[in-house]
């Protein structure tokens, strides 16, 4: 699959995690680190880094490796994560108070600026330091937060309208946490999570051996 910068969505989702390790190594003051390095610590073939890395033009010196401070300031203009991005939560739950209080998210120059739900126990209650709105008021508030992600944490039975309630706030790019295939305009960018999908994946690559425990015995 191609983005339509024609750069594979694998590349880039490499390169975040490229720019997770730098940002760790930067805080660490490391100066400079190698594609050898790099294999090593996200176990991505030094190979594979930087064929990733060409897509964007040059990056390194032979025989001396990456500035870390320099790579890490061009991936992230890469990433457009160069200043803050807004985002808004739509789902108050179990999930939606976890990642609200998903402190990385901020380190990493992602902040959720509002929340929404549409139950009337918890409009207008606090999670963490934002105080729960009304789903109803999500293009009202969008105009003067002007949040262009947004993250789903909703049943699959409000997804579809969820979604357009954020297309409608001028919302360009979803994280989709609910178990739907969302249908959208094309212009929104839309990454589904699926737990379900991720576990499945996870099972089929326990060893044989490895039996169910069923519950009782």
């Amino acid at each position: 699959m191609l983005t339509d910068g024609k750069v594979p969505m694998p590349t880039l989702e490499r390169i975040a995690t490229y720019f997770t390790v730098l940002s760790v190594l930067k805080s660490r003051n490391v100066e400079t680190i190698s594609s050898t390095d790099m294999e090593e610590r996200t176990g991505v073939n030094a190979a594979q880094f930087r064929k990733d890395l060409s897509y964007f033009g040059e990056f390194g010196r032979p025989g001396v490796g990456y500035n870390v401070r320099e790579l890490h300031a061009r991936l992230s203009r890469i990433l457009k994560l160069e200043g803050k991005q807004n985002v808004l939560l739509v789902g108050a739950g179990n999930l939606g108070s976890a990642l609200a209080g998903y402190a990385p998210l901020r380190a990493d120059n992602f902040e959720i600026v509002a929340v929404f739900d549409n139950d009337p126990n918890k409009i207008g209650q606090p999670l963490w330091d934002l105080v729960i709105k009304d789903i109803d008021d999500v293009v009202e508030e969008n105009y003067r937060l002007q949040a262009r992600m947004a993250i789903i944490a909703v049943p699959a039975h409000a997804a579809q309208d969820v979604a357009e309630m954020l297309v409608e706030a001028n919302v360009l790019a979803i994280l989709n946490f609910a178990p739907v295939v969302l249908r959208l305009p094309e212009h929104v960018f839309v990454r589904n999570v699926d737990f379900f999908q991720e576990l499945a994946v996870l099972s089929f690559h326990l060893p044989d051996s490895v039996r169910q425990v069923e519950v009782g015995s």
